[in-house]
């Protein structure tokens, strides 16, 4: 079966509301989060004071026979335009179940302007968008494609600092967001750890606690941190550095070398991930599932970080659909991430999820996702198109 068209376009998703029942603003609206530009302080309060307004984007990928697979990504419209422009016109007419060799081509085709970056969000939406519609052409879900469950249910962890809300949905396992990072000097220090006990005692010894740094710290911070939260047991720190100081992870590996760590989300493409396993970098590898290469890209992350004994726990996995198959079906991830965006009191189903159509909830910290074909989102061609407006 050939590619007839591919096509991407900007969505905007509807955003559901708080819905009735809130007791509190959520934590996204009301936390402080340390971040790249915290050094700033016009931006420190929030990073949607600096982040770009790209909407979605999303990805259509037509057959001949007119079935189609949807992918979607992020920055929407940069995204689009490498689709539309370059990718596009190259696919056409090629074999549509040649999932690894499109891959290729289209790492290939983005080596003048790098393959990372924003080619790599635009990999990514094509990318699923085939695994979609290989999925619809062999009626089967992605996750029997890719080889077929690896357990009955997936375990998650929730991303969120409402944490007395996390607890009372049922997770075993969470991560919140760090406030302070080295602009904040020894008081973020003492901040940061005072936000870590307080959780570790709300939760108590028997769940596990992590904590996102969002690239906010430099390595002095990074080692002074990891040294004050020892007696937390974190099971591990995340994004500590910037993306790109990958030989800052290989100090940071060696000054705490009884810390957990991980990170990844914003790697792109496989050639840091290939250095940090084989370095040992870290624990957890955390590629983004629209980010990175996605599913062709990841079977391939998987393979690396599982032979080094690494495991894999895709960035916001469980919160769309796309990530939901490859949690499911791959022995080497031992959760997925649940990110909470609901305000306490609020079903965690009234929350924006990252692709539109169906996808499956959470339900006392656990998650299967669904079984129809491809990767089950049953949306129509003319849903998605109301949402281009």
């Amino acid at each position: 079966m050939k590619i007839k068209s591919v096509k991407a376009f900007v969505i905007n998703p509807a955003r559901k509301g708080e819905g009735e029942g809130a007791r509190r603003a959520p934590w996204t609206q009301s936390t402080e989060i340390a971040n790249p530009m915290s050094r700033y302080p016009a931006y420190k309060a929030r990073r949607g004071l600096w982040m770009p307004g790209w909407k979605t984007a999303a990805c259509v990928v037509t057959a001949e026979d007119g079935t189609w697979g949807l992918g979607t990504t992020s920055l929407g419209e940069p995204v689009t335009t490498i689709i539309n422009d370059h990718f596009a016109p190259l696919l056409a007419g090629e074999n549509c179940l040649a999932t690894e060799k499109l891959w290729d081509m289209m790492t290939r085709m983005a080596s003048p302007y790098s393959a990372a970056g924003l080619a790599s969000y635009a990999i990514s939406a094509v990318d699923l968008a085939l695994w979609d519609l290989k999925g619809k052409l062999l009626d089967r879900p992605v996750y029997e494609l890719i080889g077929g469950p690896a357990r009955d249910r997936i375990q998650c962890y929730a991303t969120g600092n409402d944490t007395d809300w996390v607890m009372e949905l049922g997770f075993k396992a969470t991560k919140i967001a760090c406030p302070h990072g080295p602009a904040d000097g020894m008081s973020g220090l003492d901040r940061n750890e005072a936000l870590v006990a307080k959780t570790r005692e709300m939760i108590g010894p028997s769940v596990d606690l992590m904590l996102d740094c969002w690239m906010a710290f430099d390595l002095e911070f990074a080692v002074r941190m990891a040294e004050r939260l020892r007696k937390y047991e974190l099971k591990w720190l995340e994004d500590c550095l910037i993306p790109e100081d990958l030989q800052g992870f290989v100090a940071m590996r060696k000054r705490v070398p009884w810390q957990g760590l991980a990170t990844g989300e914003h790697w792109y493409a496989l050639h840091p991930f290939l250095f940090a396993v084989s370095h040992r970098l870290v624990d957890i590898l955390q590629p983004d599932v629209m980010w990175c290469g996605w599913l062709t890209a990841l079977l391939k992350i998987n393979a690396m970080a599982e032979a080094a004994g690494i495991g894999v726990i895709p960035h916001g996995g469980l919160n769309d659909a796309f990530g939901q198959h490859a949690c499911y079906a791959l022995p080497n991830v031992p959760w997925g991430e649940y990110v909470i965006g609901t305000a306490p009191g609020v079903p965690i189903s009234e929350g924006t999820a990252r692709n539109p159509g169906h996808m499956e909830y959470a339900r006392d910290g656990y998650l299967v996702p669904s079984d129809a074909p491809g990767f089950g989102m049953e949306i129509t061609l003319e849903e998605l198109e109301a949402l281009t407006g």
